[in-house]
Protein backbone atom coordinates (compact mmCIF):
# COMPACT_ATOMS: atom_id res chain seq x y z
CA UNK A 1 0.00 0.00 0.00
CA UNK A 2 0.93 3.23 -0.88
CA UNK A 3 1.28 5.98 2.30
CA UNK A 4 1.09 9.80 1.78
CA UNK A 5 1.92 11.74 4.64
CA UNK A 6 -0.39 15.36 5.14
CA UNK A 7 0.25 17.63 8.14
CA UNK A 8 -2.70 19.26 9.68
CA UNK A 9 -3.99 20.98 12.03
CA UNK A 10 -7.85 21.14 11.31
CA UNK A 11 -9.07 24.29 13.84
CA UNK A 12 -11.78 23.48 12.45
CA UNK A 13 -11.80 20.94 9.24
CA UNK A 14 -13.77 23.08 6.64
CA UNK A 15 -14.16 22.50 2.86
CA UNK A 16 -10.65 24.15 1.69
CA UNK A 17 -8.59 20.89 4.21
CA UNK A 18 -11.49 18.78 1.89
CA UNK A 19 -10.12 20.54 -1.29
CA UNK A 20 -6.20 19.29 0.02
CA UNK A 21 -7.51 15.76 0.96
CA UNK A 22 -9.06 14.78 -2.40
CA UNK A 23 -6.22 16.34 -4.45
CA UNK A 24 -3.66 15.00 -2.25
CA UNK A 25 -5.64 11.54 -3.01
CA UNK A 26 -5.80 12.57 -7.01
CA UNK A 27 -2.35 14.11 -7.66
CA UNK A 28 0.06 10.72 -5.42
CA UNK A 29 -2.57 7.96 -5.88
CA UNK A 30 -2.42 6.73 -2.52
CA UNK A 31 -3.90 3.88 -1.45
CA UNK A 32 -3.76 5.14 2.24
CA UNK A 33 -3.46 9.00 3.62
CA UNK A 34 -2.17 9.31 7.19
CA UNK A 35 -2.02 12.82 9.16
CA UNK A 36 0.11 13.90 11.82
CA UNK A 37 -1.86 16.41 13.53
CA UNK A 38 -1.05 18.96 16.26
CA UNK A 39 -2.60 18.41 19.88
CA UNK A 40 -4.49 20.77 21.85
CA UNK A 41 -2.19 23.35 21.45
CA UNK A 42 -1.35 24.79 17.33
CA UNK A 43 1.26 25.73 15.62
CA UNK A 44 0.93 29.45 15.95
CA UNK A 45 0.39 29.07 19.46
CA UNK A 46 -3.27 28.91 20.33
CA UNK A 47 -5.38 26.66 21.99
CA UNK A 48 -7.54 24.84 19.73
CA UNK A 49 -10.89 25.34 19.01
CA UNK A 50 -12.30 21.86 20.23
CA UNK A 51 -9.81 19.26 21.34
CA UNK A 52 -7.76 16.59 19.59
CA UNK A 53 -10.58 13.81 19.77
CA UNK A 54 -12.82 16.01 18.10
CA UNK A 55 -10.79 17.11 15.65
CA UNK A 56 -9.45 13.37 15.31
CA UNK A 57 -12.74 12.01 14.18
CA UNK A 58 -12.81 15.17 11.68
CA UNK A 59 -10.13 13.98 9.64
CA UNK A 60 -11.49 10.30 9.81
CA UNK A 61 -15.22 11.52 8.51
CA UNK A 62 -13.30 13.43 5.59
CA UNK A 63 -11.57 10.13 4.49
CA UNK A 64 -8.11 10.27 6.19
CA UNK A 65 -7.06 7.00 6.81
CA UNK A 66 -4.81 7.18 10.13
CA UNK A 67 -4.34 10.27 12.65
CA UNK A 68 -0.95 10.66 14.67
CA UNK A 69 -0.38 13.71 16.83
CA UNK A 70 2.39 15.79 16.50
CA UNK A 71 3.70 16.27 20.53
CA UNK A 72 3.68 19.73 22.23
CA UNK A 73 7.53 20.23 21.59
CA UNK A 74 7.04 20.17 17.97
CA UNK A 75 3.37 21.37 17.34
CA UNK A 76 4.22 24.62 19.47
CA UNK A 77 7.23 25.63 17.64
CA UNK A 78 8.45 27.68 14.60
CA UNK A 79 8.26 26.38 11.22
CA UNK A 80 11.58 24.35 10.88
CA UNK A 81 11.52 22.57 14.23
CA UNK A 82 7.65 21.87 13.43
CA UNK A 83 8.38 20.42 10.11
CA UNK A 84 11.26 18.34 11.05
CA UNK A 85 9.12 16.30 13.86
CA UNK A 86 6.23 15.98 11.39
CA UNK A 87 8.44 15.07 8.75
CA UNK A 88 10.24 12.28 11.56
CA UNK A 89 7.13 10.95 12.55
CA UNK A 90 5.57 10.51 8.38
CA UNK A 91 8.91 8.86 7.44
CA UNK A 92 9.04 6.57 10.79
CA UNK A 93 5.13 4.94 9.40
CA UNK A 94 7.13 4.58 5.87
CA UNK A 95 5.63 7.16 3.63
CA UNK A 96 6.75 7.56 0.24
CA UNK A 97 5.37 10.96 -0.05
CA UNK A 98 4.17 14.58 1.99
CA UNK A 99 1.80 16.75 0.18
CA UNK A 100 1.22 20.05 1.13
CA UNK A 101 -0.92 22.68 0.31
CA UNK A 102 1.51 26.12 -0.84
CA UNK A 103 0.60 29.90 -1.58
CA UNK A 104 2.63 28.85 -4.73
CA UNK A 105 1.61 25.38 -5.99
CA UNK A 106 4.78 24.00 -7.96
CA UNK A 107 6.90 21.75 -6.07
CA UNK A 108 10.18 22.23 -8.69
CA UNK A 109 11.26 25.55 -6.80
CA UNK A 110 10.85 24.32 -3.43
CA UNK A 111 12.98 21.73 -4.17
CA UNK A 112 15.75 23.92 -6.22
CA UNK A 113 15.91 26.49 -3.93
CA UNK A 114 16.75 23.70 -0.27
CA UNK A 115 19.19 21.96 -2.50
CA UNK A 116 20.62 25.75 -3.69
CA UNK A 117 20.62 26.35 -0.07
CA UNK A 118 22.37 22.92 1.09
CA UNK A 119 26.00 23.45 0.43
CA UNK A 120 25.97 27.24 2.06
CA UNK A 121 23.59 26.63 5.34
CA UNK A 122 25.93 28.33 7.29
CA UNK A 123 26.14 31.56 4.77
CA UNK A 124 22.42 31.48 4.74
CA UNK A 125 21.74 31.31 8.77
CA UNK A 126 24.27 34.12 9.38
CA UNK A 127 22.07 36.22 6.80
CA UNK A 128 18.79 34.86 8.77
CA UNK A 129 20.48 36.19 12.07
CA UNK A 130 21.55 39.24 10.68
CA UNK A 131 17.96 40.01 9.53
CA UNK A 132 16.80 39.58 12.80
CA UNK A 133 19.22 41.83 14.84
CA UNK A 134 17.87 44.23 12.22
CA UNK A 135 14.20 43.67 14.24
CA UNK A 136 12.69 42.19 11.00
CA UNK A 137 10.18 39.22 11.75
CA UNK A 138 11.20 35.49 11.35
CA UNK A 139 9.36 35.35 8.18
CA UNK A 140 10.36 38.65 6.57
CA UNK A 141 14.66 37.29 7.71
CA UNK A 142 13.95 33.99 5.94
CA UNK A 143 13.07 36.43 2.65
CA UNK A 144 15.63 38.64 3.13
CA UNK A 145 18.21 36.30 3.59
CA UNK A 146 16.61 34.50 0.39
CA UNK A 147 17.08 37.40 -1.63
CA UNK A 148 20.76 37.71 -0.67
CA UNK A 149 21.27 34.44 -2.79
CA UNK A 150 19.74 35.84 -5.30
CA UNK A 151 17.18 33.17 -5.57
CA UNK A 152 13.66 33.81 -6.71
CA UNK A 153 10.12 32.05 -7.07
CA UNK A 154 8.93 31.77 -3.84
CA UNK A 155 7.97 34.23 -1.14
CA UNK A 156 8.88 33.26 2.04
CA UNK A 157 6.26 35.74 3.48
CA UNK A 158 3.67 33.59 2.99
CA UNK A 159 3.15 31.15 5.65
CA UNK A 160 2.02 27.91 3.55
CA UNK A 161 4.89 28.33 1.31
CA UNK A 162 7.48 28.52 4.24
CA UNK A 163 5.83 25.58 6.10
CA UNK A 164 6.25 23.94 2.64
CA UNK A 165 9.78 25.06 2.46
CA UNK A 166 10.62 23.51 5.96
CA UNK A 167 8.95 19.97 5.04
CA UNK A 168 11.50 20.09 2.08
CA UNK A 169 14.71 21.31 4.26
CA UNK A 170 13.59 18.45 7.00
CA UNK A 171 13.48 15.51 4.13
CA UNK A 172 17.02 16.37 2.96
CA UNK A 173 18.19 17.15 6.27
CA UNK A 174 16.56 13.89 7.78
CA UNK A 175 17.84 11.86 4.61
CA UNK A 176 14.32 10.85 3.92
CA UNK A 177 12.74 8.72 1.07
CA UNK A 178 10.07 11.01 1.16
CA UNK A 179 8.93 12.72 -1.81
CA UNK A 180 7.59 16.14 -1.49
CA UNK A 181 4.66 17.34 -3.25
CA UNK A 182 2.38 20.25 -3.23
CA UNK A 183 -1.24 21.44 -3.82
CA UNK A 184 -2.22 25.20 -4.65
CA UNK A 185 -3.93 26.97 -1.83
CA UNK A 186 -7.40 28.19 -3.58
CA UNK A 187 -9.86 31.20 -2.76
CA UNK A 188 -8.19 32.40 0.94
CA UNK A 189 -4.82 32.92 2.66
CA UNK A 190 -4.31 31.49 5.98
CA UNK A 191 -4.30 34.66 7.82
CA UNK A 192 -7.70 35.70 5.58
CA UNK A 193 -10.42 37.06 8.23
CA UNK A 194 -13.05 37.93 6.03
CA UNK A 195 -15.29 35.51 3.99
CA UNK A 196 -14.16 36.61 0.36
CA UNK A 197 -15.04 33.04 -1.83
CA UNK A 198 -18.91 31.77 -1.35
CA UNK A 199 -17.46 27.78 -0.43
CA UNK A 200 -13.66 28.21 0.59
CA UNK A 201 -12.47 30.14 3.81
CA UNK A 202 -9.71 30.09 6.06
CA UNK A 203 -9.70 28.53 9.13
CA UNK A 204 -8.95 31.83 10.89
CA UNK A 205 -11.85 33.56 9.36
CA UNK A 206 -13.95 30.56 10.97
CA UNK A 207 -12.80 31.03 13.83
CA UNK A 208 -13.35 35.06 14.13
CA UNK A 209 -16.86 34.74 12.75
CA UNK A 210 -17.34 32.27 15.17
CA UNK A 211 -16.43 34.33 18.05
CA UNK A 212 -16.61 31.55 20.46
CA UNK A 213 -20.62 31.02 20.15
CA UNK A 214 -22.10 28.11 18.86
CA UNK A 215 -25.37 30.32 17.68
CA UNK A 216 -22.66 31.73 15.37
CA UNK A 217 -22.17 28.30 13.58
CA UNK A 218 -24.93 28.71 11.00
CA UNK A 219 -22.98 31.68 9.52
CA UNK A 220 -20.15 29.61 8.92
CA UNK A 221 -22.26 26.54 7.50
CA UNK A 222 -21.44 26.85 4.05
CA UNK A 223 -17.87 26.52 4.93
CA UNK A 224 -17.49 23.71 6.44
CA UNK A 225 -18.38 19.86 5.79
CA UNK A 226 -21.28 18.79 7.52
CA UNK A 227 -20.02 16.13 10.40
CA UNK A 228 -17.61 19.28 10.95
CA UNK A 229 -20.41 21.48 11.81
CA UNK A 230 -21.99 18.48 14.18
CA UNK A 231 -19.08 17.53 16.09
CA UNK A 232 -18.38 21.70 16.77
CA UNK A 233 -22.59 21.49 18.39
CA UNK A 234 -21.54 18.40 20.01
CA UNK A 235 -18.91 20.10 21.68
CA UNK A 236 -20.31 23.09 22.54
CA UNK A 237 -22.86 21.43 24.01
CA UNK A 238 -20.80 19.00 26.09
CA UNK A 239 -18.16 21.85 27.21
CA UNK A 240 -20.12 25.04 26.93
CA UNK A 241 -16.97 26.38 25.24
CA UNK A 242 -14.96 26.98 22.28
CA UNK A 243 -11.08 27.42 23.40
CA UNK A 244 -9.76 30.64 22.44
CA UNK A 245 -6.70 32.16 24.42
CA UNK A 246 -9.25 35.58 26.15
CA UNK A 247 -10.66 32.10 28.72
CA UNK A 248 -6.82 31.48 29.54
CA UNK A 249 -5.74 34.91 29.85
CA UNK A 250 -6.32 35.11 33.87
CA UNK A 251 -4.32 31.65 33.80
CA UNK A 252 -1.69 33.38 32.40
CA UNK A 253 -2.01 36.27 34.21
CA UNK A 254 -1.82 34.64 37.26
CA UNK A 255 1.54 32.78 35.76
CA UNK A 256 3.15 35.68 34.88
CA UNK A 257 2.24 37.94 38.05
CA UNK A 258 3.79 35.50 40.72
CA UNK A 259 6.78 34.08 38.44
CA UNK A 260 9.69 36.10 38.99
CA UNK A 261 12.30 36.81 36.24
CA UNK A 262 14.84 34.15 36.87
CA UNK A 263 11.82 31.58 36.53
CA UNK A 264 10.58 33.03 33.31
CA UNK A 265 13.91 33.09 31.84
CA UNK A 266 13.55 29.66 31.47
CA UNK A 267 10.65 29.64 29.78
CA UNK A 268 11.60 28.80 25.74
CA UNK A 269 11.56 31.24 23.59
CA UNK A 270 11.79 33.98 26.20
CA UNK A 271 14.70 35.61 24.85
CA UNK A 272 17.01 39.26 25.43
CA UNK A 273 15.18 40.27 28.74
CA UNK A 274 11.53 39.48 26.94
CA UNK A 275 10.57 38.01 30.67
CA UNK A 276 10.62 42.25 31.75
CA UNK A 277 8.72 43.36 29.29
CA UNK A 278 5.95 40.35 30.46
CA UNK A 279 5.89 41.37 33.98
CA UNK A 280 5.67 45.27 32.78
CA UNK A 281 2.67 44.95 30.83
CA UNK A 282 0.70 42.48 32.66
CA UNK A 283 0.48 44.12 35.42
CA UNK A 284 -2.24 46.41 33.47
CA UNK A 285 -3.65 44.23 30.72
CA UNK A 286 -6.97 43.31 31.17
CA UNK A 287 -7.13 40.72 28.31
CA UNK A 288 -4.83 38.92 26.33
CA UNK A 289 -5.02 40.86 22.86
CA UNK A 290 -4.39 43.59 24.71
CA UNK A 291 -1.41 42.26 26.71
CA UNK A 292 0.33 40.84 23.29
CA UNK A 293 -0.64 44.38 21.69
CA UNK A 294 1.46 46.09 24.04
CA UNK A 295 4.37 43.81 24.20
CA UNK A 296 4.66 43.07 20.12
CA UNK A 297 6.80 44.87 18.36
CA UNK A 298 8.84 44.11 14.74
CA UNK A 299 10.62 41.26 16.18
CA UNK A 300 8.72 39.51 18.66
CA UNK A 301 5.37 38.90 15.95
CA UNK A 302 1.92 38.01 17.64
CA UNK A 303 2.70 34.23 16.85
CA UNK A 304 5.81 34.42 18.49
CA UNK A 305 4.35 35.83 21.68
CA UNK A 306 1.33 33.23 21.32
CA UNK A 307 3.87 30.17 21.09
CA UNK A 308 5.92 31.87 24.14
CA UNK A 309 2.56 32.77 25.93
CA UNK A 310 1.51 28.72 25.13
CA UNK A 311 5.31 27.23 26.79
CA UNK A 312 4.65 30.00 29.97
CA UNK A 313 0.96 28.36 30.44
CA UNK A 314 2.21 24.70 30.45
CA UNK A 315 5.94 25.41 31.90
CA UNK A 316 7.95 24.05 28.58
CA UNK A 317 11.25 25.41 29.66
CA UNK A 318 14.53 26.05 27.96
CA UNK A 319 16.13 22.63 28.91
CA UNK A 320 13.56 20.90 27.74
CA UNK A 321 13.65 22.62 24.03
CA UNK A 322 17.05 21.61 23.86
CA UNK A 323 16.65 17.80 25.07
CA UNK A 324 13.97 16.85 22.21
CA UNK A 325 15.40 16.68 18.91
CA UNK A 326 12.91 14.61 17.65
CA UNK A 327 9.88 12.53 18.49
CA UNK A 328 10.37 9.43 20.48
CA UNK A 329 7.01 7.59 19.78
CA UNK A 330 4.01 7.32 17.16
CA UNK A 331 0.65 8.14 18.92
CA UNK A 332 -2.28 6.63 17.18
CA UNK A 333 -4.99 8.85 17.57
CA UNK A 334 -7.69 7.33 15.03
CA UNK A 335 -7.97 4.83 12.07
CA UNK A 336 -10.12 3.72 8.88
CA UNK A 337 -10.37 -0.15 8.38
CA UNK A 338 -8.38 0.94 5.36
CA UNK A 339 -5.66 2.49 8.34
CA UNK A 340 -5.89 -0.49 10.49
CA UNK A 341 -4.81 -2.86 7.47
CA UNK A 342 -2.32 -0.47 6.51
CA UNK A 343 -0.49 -0.57 9.95
CA UNK A 344 -0.95 -4.27 10.36
CA UNK A 345 1.37 -4.42 6.92
CA UNK A 346 3.98 -2.16 8.36
CA UNK A 347 3.72 -2.07 12.30
CA UNK A 348 6.63 -4.66 12.43
CA UNK A 349 9.27 -2.54 10.69
CA UNK A 350 8.26 1.05 12.20
CA UNK A 351 11.58 3.03 13.75
CA UNK A 352 9.31 4.33 16.52
CA UNK A 353 7.20 2.41 18.64
CA UNK A 354 3.39 2.61 18.02
CA UNK A 355 1.29 3.64 20.94
CA UNK A 356 -2.23 3.00 21.57
CA UNK A 357 -2.13 2.69 25.21
CA UNK A 358 -0.29 5.93 26.89
CA UNK A 359 0.01 4.24 29.49
CA UNK A 360 3.34 3.26 27.88
CA UNK A 361 4.20 6.37 27.86
CA UNK A 362 4.41 7.38 32.01
CA UNK A 363 8.35 7.86 31.72
CA UNK A 364 8.60 9.23 27.90
CA UNK A 365 10.40 12.78 28.39
CA UNK A 366 8.47 13.92 25.35
CA UNK A 367 4.75 13.09 26.76
CA UNK A 368 5.51 14.44 30.25
CA UNK A 369 5.28 18.11 28.12
CA UNK A 370 2.13 16.56 26.53
CA UNK A 371 0.70 15.48 30.13
CA UNK A 372 1.23 19.78 31.17
CA UNK A 373 -0.24 21.02 27.93
CA UNK A 374 -3.38 18.76 28.91
CA UNK A 375 -3.66 20.11 32.34
CA UNK A 376 -3.48 23.67 30.64
CA UNK A 377 -5.98 22.82 27.75
CA UNK A 378 -8.34 21.63 30.33
CA UNK A 379 -7.84 23.82 33.27
CA UNK A 380 -10.65 26.12 32.18
CA UNK A 381 -13.23 23.92 32.67
CA UNK A 382 -15.49 23.79 35.75
CA UNK A 383 -15.70 20.93 38.05
CA UNK A 384 -16.45 18.17 37.33
CA UNK A 385 -16.40 18.91 33.67
CA UNK A 386 -12.67 19.74 34.00
CA UNK A 387 -11.55 16.27 35.45
CA UNK A 388 -14.07 14.78 32.82
CA UNK A 389 -12.30 16.16 29.53
CA UNK A 390 -8.41 15.80 31.36
CA UNK A 391 -9.21 11.82 32.06
CA UNK A 392 -10.32 11.42 27.97
CA UNK A 393 -6.44 12.19 27.55
CA UNK A 394 -5.76 8.86 29.11
CA UNK A 395 -8.66 6.94 28.93
CA UNK A 396 -9.87 7.65 24.77
CA UNK A 397 -8.14 4.52 23.16
CA UNK A 398 -7.67 5.42 19.11
CA UNK A 399 -10.80 6.35 17.43
CA UNK A 400 -12.10 3.48 14.70
CA UNK A 401 -14.05 4.66 12.04
CA UNK A 402 -15.87 1.55 10.18
CA UNK A 403 -17.36 2.49 6.32
CA UNK A 404 -20.72 0.60 6.21
CA UNK A 405 -20.89 -1.29 2.79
Amino acid sequence: MKAVGIVVEYNPFHNGHLYHLEQTKQKTGADCIIAVMSGNFLQRGEPALVNKWVRTMMALSAGVDIVIELPYPFAVQAAERFASGAVALLDALHCSEICFGSEHGEIAPFIETVHALQNRKHEYDMYVRQALKKGLSYPQALSEAWKQFGIAGIDLTKPNNILGFSYVTAIFEQKSNIVPQTIQRIASGYHDETFAHPSIASATSLRKALGGSSEQLENISPYIPSYTEQALKQYHLTYGIFHEWERYFPLLKYRLMTADTSELRRIATVEEGLEYRLKEVIAEAESFSQFLQSVKTKRYTWTRLQRTCAHILTNFTKEQADVIQKPTYIRLLGMSDNGRRYLQTVKKTLSLPLVTNISRLHDDYVYAQEKKAVAAYTAIFPEPLRTKATKEEYATTPLYWRVCK
